[in-house]
């Protein structure tokens, strides 16, 4: 056993202070975020946790006519309507074979503006990872405008959603 590592007991009456006292110095631990990790066609993707609101089922959709083929439909989320975008239409996903389940994000909205919310098609849900910022890549490929860079997970490539960027390159109705 290490020679450094040392066990020490606290009292019954410890309160937060010395807890974090015992933890140790929090400067040595890298900042840590959560991406909610996904797949949509053969790419994987990911988003902030904080910006996903939840991960659905695939629901009952009511499709627009004259819409641009990535816009699937509108769903209604509690008395919400959300656009549904399928974002593997750009590498030509196979008509009749739906995704499963929707990631539905939220862009906060500035001054007065209300949250923006959008759902995302998405045949798996990989999983939430937490990563430190050597996880994450600042490149992204030229030929994907909506992501800003990857992430590492599992000896494997996300990349990572920008809902800005997203919504710009993936103009839904507005709701």
């Amino acid at each position: 056993m290490n020679e450094d590592f040392h066990l020490t007991p606290l009292s019954a009456d410890a309160d937060s202070a010395d807890l974090l006292e015992a933890l140790g110095p929090m400067e040595d631990r890298p900042p840590e975020s959560q991406y909610c990790v996904f797949r949509s066609g053969r790419e994987r993707f990911c988003l902030p946790v904080l910006d996903v609101e939840e991960v659905l089922e695939w629901p009952v959709l009511t499709k627009l006519p004259l819409a641009p083929a990535y816009l699937v439909g509108i769903f209604n989320l509690r008395g919400i309507i959300v656009p549904l975008i399928d974002i593997a239409m750009t590498e030509g996903r196979r008509p009749g074979l739906l995704p499963k389940h929707v990631v539905v994000a939220s862009l906060r909205g500035e001054g007065q503006h209300d949250d923006v919310r959008i759902g995302i098609a998405s045949d798996e849900v990989i999983g939430t990872y937490s990563v430190t910022s050597e996880d994450l890549l600042e490149q992204a490929p030229e030929n994907v405008p909506h992501c800003i860079g990857m992430l590492r997970h599992d000896d494997r490539l996300a990349l990572v959603i920008d809902l800005r960027r997203l919504l710009e390159v993936f103009p839904g109705p507005s709701i």
